[in-house]
């Protein structure tokens, strides 16, 4: 049976749990036969509160000199000068809401028969042994998390164990109806897991105002009710947190939020477990049924099994579904899902790399609905980053640092430069904007009403940042390659000008905002930004390619680690599209750099593997990308195929982040379908394993649907449904044919007799 994913014993630990969600609120299940442990979460419970980073008043004025440390290669003093560009705050931490058991069976002793599944297509995971069956799902039409025990003739009370200070009450109604009400509030500041400070975890003490809203701290509420139904025995949670707006200050009221959970454990109640499961289903399968990607055909080997490609890639597609739907945040470094206070790098947004992968294969999987959080989160930040880009840079437009959270944090943290004093974050972001005007998905009126105004503030600042370069080209400065330093005389540095990362996100932004505006009619600030941006435009250098490979800097410059994590400066190949077959000498200095940066050590993370996988398959190896998939399914994702992260600090040695597992999927998507140049390239680059198969359902930059199908390594047939009109270039194997589309019109494609 395929879409499902099968283990034998219970988890252990986190790592090893299925988990469901709804976008809104999730669980961490963990099959213990006969007690089930959910770990909630809710995608609002953070630390914090709207906070103004506490930024040095004369930040802006050190700009200039930091510039010309930069120029002079003073490297010393330009890592002296660039800490005082950062702010003295950290973002906050995402939270916990708490434990969850529920003894639903015969618990203890030594049950048989142990079998637990998570269903993908339906979104259900399911324990079954000698002391019981349990099916658990998070519905997003009824917003609840429920329970079904359909053996058990009575429902025992949960219990409940939140790591923060809760309030918990019973009840039980004439029916016997049991419920469990559990309020309390969330942290006022929780610092970073990497900071040393005595007080790292601090609550609130202060009351609500009259609206109920407190400064940091917000409270919550889990209600959990169980009954037994004629169905069996039933248990549904609803978790509200008093989260209003990251520029408002949350709620402490607990009692109105417990009263909304209230209500919305009731009216699920009424609809019965049956109901539940089936308008939970639906939905699901509404998104996750967009793709259907079947390798079956291509048995495994002794190398390699391309079964489990199939499930990395259905995976991250489920766990996606769980973690971001319209009006609920964006997927953070863990989705929705974390168990600890501290959290590995406060399982926050972290920009320079994470939570744009989250997102790379959304639009090609049909889960174009799935970037609205995205979107909003970006809007919030051109409007946070604003009084940043200001007060740190004295300049125009909008900026955000490395770390930001649910506060919409855009300053830069105190700490190292390699990571600290990136201020790309925007520009990155805006291609997410761009393409998700370009699939198709987005609603009428996206790009003049949305995309161009994120846009405009976030071209104004990359302006600001641009300075003349020693050979009269534009470079920006100060500019950083994320968490990559390079060799200095006297040791290391991260700060100087123009690093090719920066190379690229420039010349795609500008080259971005343009494309948008031939698309709108422009307005007279549009025509005045547009000159700008054209005056500037054919000074930017590309990228310096040295010995072959590269240049992560200016081409001088040597990094200080050749195995580092990042791949930023190959940025221009993927998820950029500047490099392509059309430029095969950087395209060739790309593959040459990769290699180079995985001979010695590299991508030994999760999503450092899957930027991997993306980058082989835009340079056409599909041996690499089949190295690099084996590596991922083996010894980088846990028993239950969640993505894992080397830290020394948790158990195991590794921690869960959802970035692998959504990276994989942008990237087995680029393995099948390939249309960044402007050319439809169907099954660009195959693993040798995939010898034979099926999928149906990607999209396609103008919102086009293709199907494929494929038998010895090579394309049988194509079908493409155009979700616009105009004229389409397609190449596979060899063929190569161009031909006028109209909307909702079939083209099938047979390139070999």
């Amino acid at each position: 049976m395929r879409h499902v994913l099968r283990l034998t014993r219970p988890a252990e630990g986190f790592i090893e749990a299925f988990l469901i969600g709804n976008g809104r609120i999730g669980a961490a299940v963990h099959g213990r036969p006969g007690e089930e442990l959910l770990d909630l979460n809710a995608d609002t419970l953070w630390s914090g509160g709207p906070l103004t980073p506490d930024v040095a008043p004369e930040a802006a004025a050190v700009v200039p000199a930091l510039r010309e440390a930069i120029r002079d290669r003073d490297f010393d003093r330009s890592e002296r000068l660039a800490r005082q560009l950062q702010s003295g705050s950290w973002s906050q931490s995402y939270q916990p809401v708490g434990a969850l058991t529920w003894r639903y069976g015969t618990a203890g002793g030594d049950p048989f028969g142990y079998a637990r599944r998570l269903d993908l297509r339906d979104a259900v995971a399911t324990t079954t042994s000698s002391a019981g069956t349990i099916h658990v799902f998070a519905s997003a039409p009824d917003g609840v998390i429920v329970a079904h025990c359909p053996e058990a003739a009575s429902a025992a009370h949960p219990e409940f164990v939140s790591p923060h200070p809760v309030r918990s009450d019973r009840a039980v109604d004439p029916d016997g109806t049991a419920w469990l009400t559990v309020t309390g509030r969330a942290p006022a500041h929780v610092a970073p897991e990497y900071v040393g400070l005595p007080d790292a975890v601090r609550y609130g003490t202060d009351e609500p105002d009259a609206e109920g809203a407190v400064v940091a701290g917000m409270g919550f509420a889990v209600v959990v009710a169980t009954c037994a139904t004629d169905a069996g025995a039933v248990l549904v949670v609803a978790i509200e947190t008093g989260h209003r707006g990251w520029n408002r200050r949350p709620l402490g009221d607990v009692p109105e939020l417990a009263a909304r959970a209230r209500d919305r454990v009731r009216a699920a109640l009424q609809r019965g477990a049956g109901a539940l499961r089936r308008r939970h289903v639906d939905d699901h399968r509404a998104l996750f049924d967009a793709v259907d990607l079947d390798l079956s055909a291509s048995p495994a080997t002794t190398a390699h099994n391309p079964a489990l490609d199939e499930l990395a890639f259905d995976v991250g597609r489920y766990l996606l579904i769980g973690s971001s739907r319209p009006g609920t945040e964006a997927a953070n470094l863990q989705g929705i899902w974390n168990v600890d206070v501290r959290p590995a790098w406060s399982s926050n947004y972290t920009t320079n790399i994470n939570v744009e992968m989250n997102y790379w294969g959304a639009e090609r999987a049909g889960l174009g609905a799935l970037v609205e959080p995205l979107i909003a989160l970006i809007r919030d930040l051109v409007d946070a980053g604003a009084d940043t880009a200001r007060r740190v840079y004295g300049a125009d437009g909008s900026v955000c640092h490395h770390n930001t959270d649910l506060w919409r944090y855009t300053a830069a943290v105190p700490g190292e430069t390699i990571w600290a004093n990136w201020a790309s974050c925007l520009p990155w972001l805006a291609a997410h904007v761009a393409a998700h005007a370009e699939f198709g998905a987005a609603p009428d009126g996206f790009v003049a009403d949305t995309a161009l105004s994120l846009y405009r503030p976030i071209v104004r600042f990359a302006l600001a940042m641009l300075v003349d370069g020693a050979d009269g080209t534009l470079l920006t400065s100060p500019s950083t390659s994320p968490e990559h330093a390079f060799v200095t005389p006297t040791g290391r540095a991260a700060v100087t000008e123009g690093s090719a990362m920066d190379r690229e996100l420039v010349l795609e932004l500008f080259t971005g905002y343009l494309d948008l505006l031939d698309r709108e009619a422009a307005t007279a600030e549009d025509r005045a930004l547009r000159a700008r941006v054209e005056a500037a435009l054919h000074r930017l250098p590309t990228p310096a390619i040295v010995d072959g490979r590269i240049g992560e800097w200016d081409g001088v410059l040597i990094g200080a680690e050749p195995g580092h994590r990042h791949v930023s400066h190959l940025y221009g190949a993927f998820p950029g599209r500047r490099i392509t077959r059309a430029t095969p000498d950087e395209l060739a200095a790309v593959a040459s750099s990769l290699r180079d940066r995985l001979s010695h050590g590299g991508g030994y993370t999760g999503w450092s593997r899957a930027w991997a996988l993306a980058l082989a398959a835009r340079i056409g190896d599909g041996t690499l990308a089949e190295h690099a998939l084996s590596t991922l399914t083996g010894s980088l994702f846990s028993a239950s195929l969640l993505d894992l992260h080397p830290h020394g600090k948790w158990q195991g040695g590794y921690v869960f982040q959802i970035d692998g597992n959504l990276g994989a999927v942008g990237g087995i998507g680029e393995l099948l379908l390939q249309d960044h140049d402007g050319v439809l390239r169907l099954l660009p680059t195959l693993p040798p394993s995939w010898r034979a198969g099926a999928v149906t359902g990607l999209r396609t930059r103008g919102g086009h649907r293709v199907d494929l199908r494929w038998a010895g390594g090579v394309l049988v047939e194509a079908t493409i449904v155009a979700g616009s009109d105009g004229r389409l270039a397609v190449e596979a194997d060899g063929f190569a044919d161009t031909f006028d589309v109209r909307a909702g019109e079939s083209y099938p494609v047979w390139p070999r007799d």
